[in-house]
């Protein structure tokens, strides 16, 4: 691997996980590093995460042939002119409009040469001989990600139960100067429908139907369906929520979405308990939606009206391969390389002009530029919205719709646990 200099955004890079560029709107983010200050005693492996990007030479090559015989279906198709609806035409003008604005964003990225230099050797960074990389490597997982959707919906669902044993690091005793190895705690609790923490300053380990699970510090989850979120309603709003992150499984024709995970009507999210949720100071709100016309007036119009939601700015996620090029062209109609991030501010019963005067104004069209890792697993945008969020200190944290956890979040969903199967992790 080529001898990198780290500058000074580098080595905050290297240690934070976001570059910040200079002049720009832009941000690059490694997930990776960003997840990985969420514990203590494992790593998220990066083979793992970006499994869509470090496979085997072979499978590139697959890959890439497999690529250009698309390509060349496209080149075929793309001889007839597209005729837009009216709908499409007014997504294509809102595309036309950010357009330069992530173009601008890629060429930073493109021009910011240390950078690359470490983008492009994200697995070795971590994977660096050939027996470490075995340990981190997916391929050795031979298992399958257990479906909780599917567990929830039998008879037998309230008798699952979660084993999370608690391990404290050995402290010294600071009157005889000897090592106290602290006892261990095993919980069982309900799967479903139970509020389930790891309240230590350490990782914890949790065991399910013999599979084993990692629960960062200082967090929390949830597993339920959309009927029982009011069970994560705090009781006094004080205790509310002043960050929310909801990245709701929209309903979508395609057949591959379909059937990675269950999708709702969009309906259904406007009975959504966002009012019940929030500190009595009040909160920011992060939605993650897609470029469909069709949603972006549902949101706008309905949804965040429903909410009590007032719009503040929209981030752009921008997806790049390992060499920083897009994964698929701009221009693209159907397959666009980028999500929008919508934001906006719930008021609170308590919330005041003393306290909104400390927060930072919300800059609009910001670029968060990364790798995806898999279908549907959005960055961990968390960080990046704390100096926004309008509340006192400390932030209290909720993901809705969540696949993962972070520590100091509540995790809500169906599935919380996904991302959290140990093969997905590295113990260090």
């Amino acid at each position: 691997m080529e001898e990198i200099i780290a500058t000074d955004q580098l080595s905050k890079f290297l240690e934070s996980g976001i570059y910040r560029f200079e002049s720009s709107n832009a941000v690059f983010m490694d997930p990776v590093r960003v997840l990985n200050r969420s514990y203590t005693s494992f790593r998220v492996s990066p083979s793992t995460y970006y499994s869509r990007f470090f496979e085997s030479k072979h499978a590139d090559q697959a890959r890439t042939a497999s690529s250009d015989k698309i390509s060349r279906k496209r080149k075929r198709k793309q001889r007839r002119p597209q005729i837009l609806n009216e709908r499409e035409q007014v997504a294509d003008q809102r595309h036309q409009l950010v357009r330069s604005l992530l173009m601008e964003a890629h060429e930073s990225l493109l021009g910011a040469d240390d950078l690359l230099a470490v983008v492009r050797n994200l697995r070795e960074n971590f994977c660096s001989s050939d027996s470490k990389a075995k340990e981190c490597g997916k391929d050795l997982w031979t298992g399958v990600e257990q479906s909780f959707v599917e567990l929830g919906r039998v008879w037998q669902a309230p008798l699952f139960e979660i084993t999370v044993s608690s391990k404290q690091r050995n402290r010294p005793d600071s009157f005889a100067g000897n090592m106290i190895n602290q006892c261990n705690e095993d919980r069982v609790l309900p799967l479903f429908n139970c509020l389930v923490g790891n309240m230590t300053s350490d990782d914890a380990e949790a065991k399910v139907l013999d599979r084993r699970y990692i629960i960062p510090r200082e967090s929390s989850f949830y597993m339920s369906d959309l009927g029982q979120i009011h069970n994560v309603i705090p009781a006094d709003s004080d205790c509310g929520y002043s960050l929310i992150i909801i990245d709701p499984p929209w309903e979508n024709g395609s057949a591959y979405q379909k059937s990675m995970y269950q999708t709702l009507p969009n309906r259904y999210f406007l009975s959504l308990p966002i009012k019940q949720l929030i500190h009595t100071e009040g909160a920011l709100l992060a939605l993650w939606v897609t470029n469909r016309e069709k949603l972006l007036n549902f949101v706008e119009n309905e949804l965040f009206p429903a909410w009590g939601v007032r719009f503040a700015a929209t981030f752009y996620w921008l997806k790049v391969q390992a060499d920083g090029s897009l994964i698929s062209d701009i221009d693209l109609f159907h397959h666009r390389p980028y999500e929008r991030l919508l934001l906006g501010y719930c008021d609170g019963v308590g919330m005041n002009s003393e306290h909104l005067s400390k927060v930072i104004p919300i800059k609009d069209n910001q670029v968060i530029i990364s790798i995806p890792g898999d279908y549907s697993r959005k960055p961990p945008i968390g960080d990046l919205l704390m100096e926004h969020v309008p509340a006192l200190k400390p932030t209290r944290c909720i993901e809705l719709f969540a696949r993962e956890m972070m520590a100091g979040w509540v995790s809500w969903g169906n599935e919380p646990l996904y991302f959290q199967e140990s093969g997905y992790f590295q113990q260090i």
